[in-house]
């Protein structure tokens, strides 16, 4: 098995988040010419809910893993890593066959009860089979993702893509004639074929390398002596307390995040009913919601591909540095991470803001949608650097913090909610200005309590350079939008304003040095044609 640096890891699932994101648009683009905006909503409905019953099967199963196998392999111990695959397989698969059986049985009431549109019924019960799948790829995942080895990880979820996007607008056109319902029913039921997918991917890898076939085929030999057979019989077998701290540590991760997924069912719930109240219909709340959910939020999420990939390659990387009590390779590690995440996501948030209109009118035909994206937009910065904080307070043990900031956010943002969108005036603004005040919040609250952890400061001067960087990058891309003679053709209005935008933004942090060439030479590939330059 190849073990990639922090570094490369987090390049390997920065290119394949990236790829993964810009692919997530295909079906972002062409679904709402599909099944339209209130399919959209119908398929977004049911999904929150889905999300929470992943959360409580795989929660902070894969992050556990992770640690655990981390430790374990930094202490010179293979065998105790495959241990550990193997209790964490026998309880995912468990807690996803369980669920699997209660989801289905309870699929009519939740949907006539709980979720405010029972038109999403069909949705919920295609997306119960992915439950068991999702269970098997995060275990895989996760163990990959402790040896350090990040490829596995990126392959499967690159194919998992392909097939989903190509399943998901086929199902979802051919069950079109019998309803929006069954339409977007067949859009979940194309993303469950790419899950089976992905997960037959990563297995493929991990047998291809012969670990499973060794243990599962007795080697002929000659019984070892009393004495070795006793020494060799420790090793082998698993020890007892392995599911006892997977549990450990899964557990407040996995609270962590059932407070987000809660949060994102309640809010899912509760932006309808408070819709309903300021007087909007069913179908047109639904339209909006999926609007914002299906439309907005990925495209303002599509530069935390890098956050998110920081995220995970954090784990393995803190949870070494902090068993050998290393604090310089933790604030350099969080240094990088932070900075990565900031220089990475300004440039698409200055865009999005600057021409969320056009940008919107170009991919989903809608420029109403541009209105969303654009409140939205300045304050994205705080959503990719969410990502690295809160996987630092979970590789440094301190899960319950994490779980804490994001159960404060989240009641933060049920009262804005409830208040805001319930008002004629607001509408679907209300929820969008609680999403935005839960982001600062959160984010906020995890740096506090890092900071107050490890002692930990991010230079105060970077943050003057990138704010001053993002002013000069929106000036440039709005007059060059404004004044370029490309008026006639709006794609390519948008696209060499962006374009200059962008130039004009690497040249200003190379020279006031938020980045440096000699911060290239690790990356694959053009690190030694950057290690050259610097020689020179």
């Amino acid at each position: 098995m190849n073990k990639q640096t922090f570094i490369q890891g987090t390049l390997i699932l920065l290119a394949a988040g990236i790829l993964n994101r810009l692919l997530g648009f295909i079906p972002r683009i062409a679904l709402p010419r599909i099944i339209g905006t209130e399919g959209v909503g119908i398929y977004q409905l049911g999904y929150p809910f889905f999300i929470v019953l992943v959360t409580i099967i795989t929660g902070g199963i894969p992050l556990a893993i992770a640690k655990m196998v981390a430790e374990a392999e930094s202490a010179g111990k293979p065998e105790k890593s495959r241990h550990i695959l193997q209790v964490s397989l026998l309880f995912a698969v468990t807690a996803g066959a369980l669920f699997t059986v209660l989801s289905l049985a309870l699929a009519p009431w939740v949907t006539s009860v709980l979720l405010p549109d029972e038109r999403v019924f069909q949705t919920f019960i295609s997306m119960t089979p992915m439950l068991i799948i999702i269970a098997v790829s995060s275990v895989y995942r996760g163990y990959f993702q402790g040896k350090q080895n990040m490829i596995p990880s990126a392959s499967s979820s690159v194919i998992e893509t392909i097939v989903r996007i190509a399943c998901m607008l086929w199902f979802a056109y051919l069950l079109m004639p019998k309803g929006i319902a069954y339409g977007a029913a067949g859009a979940m039921l194309g993303t469950a074929v790419g899950e089976l997918i992905g997960m037959i991917a990563i297995l493929v890898q991990y047998y291809g390398e012969g670990r499973g076939t060794k243990r599962l085929l007795p080697k002929p030999q000659t019984p070892p002596a009393p004495e070795q057979q006793q020494e060799g019989l420790s090793d082998k077998l698993p020890e007892p307390g392995i599911l006892k701290r997977l549990i450990r540590i899964a557990l407040p991760v996995t609270g962590g995040k059932m407070v987000g997924s809660f949060s994102y069912l309640l809010e899912t719930i509760l932006t309808n009913r408070s819709l309903a109240l300021a007087g909007i219909a069913t179908s047109v709340a639904t339209a909006q919601y999926g609007a914002l959910q299906g439309m907005v939020i990925p495209l303002l999420l599509l530069p935390g591909a890098l956050t998110v990939s920081l995220a995970i390659s954090l784990v393995p990387s803190l949870s070494e540095a902090a068993a050998r009590n290393d604090r310089a390779t933790i604030h350099k590690r969080m240094n990088q991470s932070l900075r990565l995440a900031l220089v990475s996501g300004a440039p698409f948030a200055i865009i999005m803001y600057v021409l969320a209109e056009p940008l919107c009118l170009l991919l989903y035909d809608n420029q109403e949608v541009g209105s969303l994206l654009k409140m939205m937009a300045p304050f994205a910065l705080f959503l990719y650097v969410q990502s690295p904080l809160q996987a630092a307070l979970q590789a440094l043990d301190r899960p319950g913090r994490a779980l804490t900031n994001t159960l404060i956010g989240a009641v933060i943002k049920m009262g804005l909610i409830l208040y805001l969108a319930s008002n004629p005036l607001f509408g679907i603004k209300g929820a969008v200005i609680a999403i935005i005040v839960n982001s600062m919040t959160v984010t906020l609250l995890h740096g506090f309590s890092l900071s107050r952890l490890i002692g930990f400061r991010f230079p105060a001067l970077d943050y003057v350079k990138i704010g001053a960087v993002m002013i000069i990058m929106g000036a440039c891309t709005l007059y060059g939008y404004q004044h370029l003679p490309f008026n006639g053709i709006p794609w390519l209005q948008f696209l060499v304003s962006a374009t200059v935008g962008m130039l004009i933004y690497f040249v200003v942090i190379f020279l006031t040095k938020l980045v440096a060439p000699r911060d290239f030479e690790r990356v694959p590939v053009i690190g030694i044609w950057f290690s050259r330059f610097n020689r020179r």
